[in-house]
């Protein structure tokens, strides 16, 4: 038996999710890799578009590491008025500008979805330089710097800057 799904029924496992693959032979991810197509991209979509749909709506969106970059994707459709994607703001943690040469359109244009780029100095899988120039791409995004690496930070001071960008769209 495996004690690490104690108390958790079969059909209450998730898979861990890949949102695209930059490999796609061996369906592995690198942000760091410059590709020209990718996979999974329109299943990923899929899936956020059926979560809005089924438990919805929402005020915003987080996400984390290659989740960020997928928000930061969503950010640019809902931009360009696609129904599937109704929120206020986006809060993008280590998040990064996607390679994949049939990303590049989501950039082109500036987004103008309000956010939020949360970063650490000391992050080894994305580097702060990586979450810089992703929201080099947004309209007055907000930054929040930590000293750690490839986490959410949650201190007393990060709340307060995570509490005061959403309080700013609370009516």
């Amino acid at each position: 038996d495996d004690d690490s799904s104690a108390g958790v029924a079969d059909n209450q496992r998730e898979d861990p999710r890949g949102w695209w693959f930059s490999d796609t032979e061996k369906s592995s991810f690198n942000a760091m890799d410059e590709t020209k197509s990718c996979a999974g991209l329109e299943e990923s979509l899929q899936a956020v578009a059926k979560a809005f749909s089924e438990l919805g709506p929402f005020n915003g969106i987080l996400g984390f590491s290659q989740g960020a970059a997928l928000v930061a994707l969503i950010c640019a459709l809902k931009q360009r008025r696609d129904p599937r994607f109704q929120f206020d703001f986006a809060i993008l943690v280590a998040g990064f500008k996607s390679r994949a040469a049939e990303h590049a359109e989501f950039y082109q244009q500036p987004i103008t979805v309000p956010t939020l780029h949360v970063y650490g100095d000391t992050d080894r899988v994305i580097p702060g330089e990586m979450s810089q120039e992703l929201a080099s791409h947004f309209v007055n995004p907000v930054l929040l710097t930590h000293a750690g690496g490839h986490y959410i930070p949650v201190c007393s001071a990060q709340k307060k800057v995570y509490f005061s960008f959403m309080d700013s769209f609370c009516t």
